[in-house]
């Protein structure tokens, strides 16, 4: 199975110095070590391992009980403990491969494509050679390495080379110098800031709970029609009486719930005084009108799982915004993307609510009693509705979709009543979502501020402990 020795490449490692900024070089640096602290370098406590991607030409070596990390695994974990992968592979493709099987606790950096992307192994594993890898010995943890990684992401850019494709090519990462001190200090830092990362990661996990439970009930009564082909069936009733009275009998020749109509989105936005409005075109916002502090642009990169992302976003100043006063969003609205990947959107909360819906998105602005915004958000993502969008799209290369074609969009109404029902048991799950996502920025935020004070020794651990007792 896994072989024992170690294949990096045969390049020895580089005599070229480029110093970090807080706790890793490449090469040793001429820089002050905090008291109690040394540079060491770091193939001196742990050992540097490649990776490999088994061919793809035989699929026979695809598909196993072995997780293979890539570079998606990467950049959608990162800073995480990874347990699972999107793609596995087999005793049989680590045999006819160069990849090999590296113990729990390896610690993992994406060193080509998307550089400076970091995991640590939940289990033992394999990775494609897009990464370096590390398998600490026990002067090393391996949490304080991948935060001495995170805080030096910027560093790891300035270590990679290339012009298109930037790469850290294994003679930096075997130069690699990593200031640390003793493993007990190393220990103290983890746990603060692990703690804060656990909080992180447990509301996260809540939020994928909730959220699978809110998709599931509105599937089983707005997709399956589970209600009402139980009583086709006639199966027990397994809601509350009044709510279960409130679903037809039986599927009429349509393929839906008698007495259940359908309409467009266009034409229930007419009915409710409601609209539908693209963002505004890339020539009323120009680069100079975006500013470090300021009312945020939401732009499509923004939209993802279903909320809207403030790190990285757009913002502009009050006089701007005022001028793009018809595109703010309000506290309800819809702001679905409509460039490149078509179907991201979010629902648009109080927080949020004054934000500009900006290029590459739209802005569903209904207001009904027939089509409320949490029934309408859960709707869009039926895969009929999805599917119909998608096939609409304009464009090969950029798909692009408008108001006209997100319009006829064609929506099933199952009346006043039972809108109002699928609101009232989704809305506390949607209302602790947010709170969660809320908390998850502070929390972050925190630990992002700690994060380079702690690996420079410029805060001590027990100057940490206060604030995140108080943030966890």
């Amino acid at each position: 199975m896994a072989r024992a020795q170690t294949i990096t490449g045969g390049r020895d490692a580089t005599a070229a110095v480029i110093p970090g900024r807080y706790a890793l070089s490449v090469g040793m640096p001429n820089l002050p070590a905090p008291e109690g602290w040394n540079w060491t370098p770091l193939s001196s406590v742990a050992r540097l391992e490649s990776g490999h991607t088994p061919s793809r030409r035989h699929p026979e070596y695809w598909g196993g009980s072995i997780p293979w990390i890539g570079i998606r695994d990467a950049t959608g974990n990162h800073g995480r403990v990874i347990h699972e992968t999107i793609e596995s592979t087999n005793e049989i493709g680590i045999e006819n491969s160069s990849a090999r099987v590296l113990p729990k606790d390896t610690v993992c950096l994406s060193r080509t494509a998307s550089v400076g992307y970091v995991v640590v192994m939940g289990r033992p594993m394999s990775t494609s050679q897009d990464f370096v890898n590390w398998i600490c010995s026990d002067k090393l943890n391996p949490h304080f390495l991948k935060y001495v990684l995170l805080a030096e992401r910027e560093a790891l850019l300035m270590f990679a080379v290339g012009s298109v494709h930037q790469t850290i090519y294994f003679p930096e990462a075997k130069a690699f110098y990593i200031c640390m001190p003793d493993r007990n200090t190393q220990d103290s830092i983890v746990e603060v800031l692990g703690a804060l990362d656990e909080k992180i990661e447990l509301n996260r996990r809540t939020n994928e709970t909730l959220e699978a439970m809110a998709r599931a009930l509105f599937k089983d009564w707005f997709v399956d029609f589970g209600p009402t082909r139980a009583k086709m069936e006639g199966r027990a009733p397994y809601l509350a009486a009044d709510i279960w009275s409130l679903f037809p009998n039986k599927i009429d020749n349509q393929g839906k719930p008698e007495d259940w109509s359908t309409s467009t989105l266009k034409e229930i936005a007419f009915r409710n005084k409601g609209q539908i409005r693209t963002g505004p075109f890339g020539s009323q916002l120009h680069r100079s009108d975006y500013l470090p502090v300021g009312i945020p642009v939401v732009m499509p990169a923004n939209l993802t799982s279903g909320e809207i992302v403030e790190d990285g976003i757009a913002r502009i100043g009050a006089a701007m915004a005022l001028q793009l006063s018809d595109h703010a969003m309000t506290d309800g609205d819809i702001v679905y993307g409509r460039r490149g990947d078509i179907g991201r959107k979010a629902l648009v909360g109080p927080d949020e609510a004054g934000w500009i819906c900006g290029t590459g998105c739209l802005r569903i602005s209904i207001r009904s009693n027939e089509c409320p915004p949490l029934y309408l958000f859960y709707h869009l993502d039926r895969p009929d509705v999805r599917e119909w969008i998608s096939a609409r799209a304009i464009g090969a290369t950029m798909p692009n979709l408008n108001t006209g074609i997100l319009g006829e969009v064609e929506v099933l109404l199952p009346g006043v009543e039972l809108a109002a029902q699928i609101t009232l048991a989704i809305e506390p799950m949607f209302h602790r979502m947010r709170f969660n996502r809320r908390e998850n920025q502070t929390l972050a935020g925190t630990r992002d501020f700690l994060l380079p004070k702690l690996m420079s020794g410029e805060v001590h651990v027990r100057d940490a402990e206060g604030p995140v007792g108080e943030a966890t």
